[in-house]
């Protein structure tokens, strides 16, 4: 899907990292929410609530999920899932494009 329709967009941004990871997040009239975001490079640790799809459009990055003791180098585009209730490293390389799918 390369655009969403009939959604609402929350206008306050997420901004995490003193301003190097920031996202959008889109609601859908069925409940559902995504974040739609950007990632400067750097080095970051994400904590979930809901499981998580991670789908990459852009940028090169090195990831480490759980369950995992290395990091795989990776380049959009790609997609990898994340479990709930747990986090993840990543090492972004260039600037990353994303959009991020709650599942619960």
């Amino acid at each position: 899907m390369s655009k969403f329709t009939n959604v609402d967009i929350v206008k306050k941004a997420n901004i995490y990292f003193d301003g190097k990871v920031t996202s959008r997040t889109v609601e859908f009239p069925n409940g559902e929410r995504k974040t739609l975001g950007i990632m400067q490079p750097g080095e970051y640790t994400f904590g979930t609530g809901d499981a998580e799809i991670m789908d990459m459009y852009a940028g090169e990055f090195s990831v480490k999920l759980p369950d995992s003791e290395e990091f795989v180098d990776m380049k959009a585009p790609c997609v990898f899932e994340v479990g709930a209730n747990t986090s993840f490293d990543i090492k972004v390389k260039t600037v990353t494009d994303y959009c991020c799918s709650y599942i619960k």
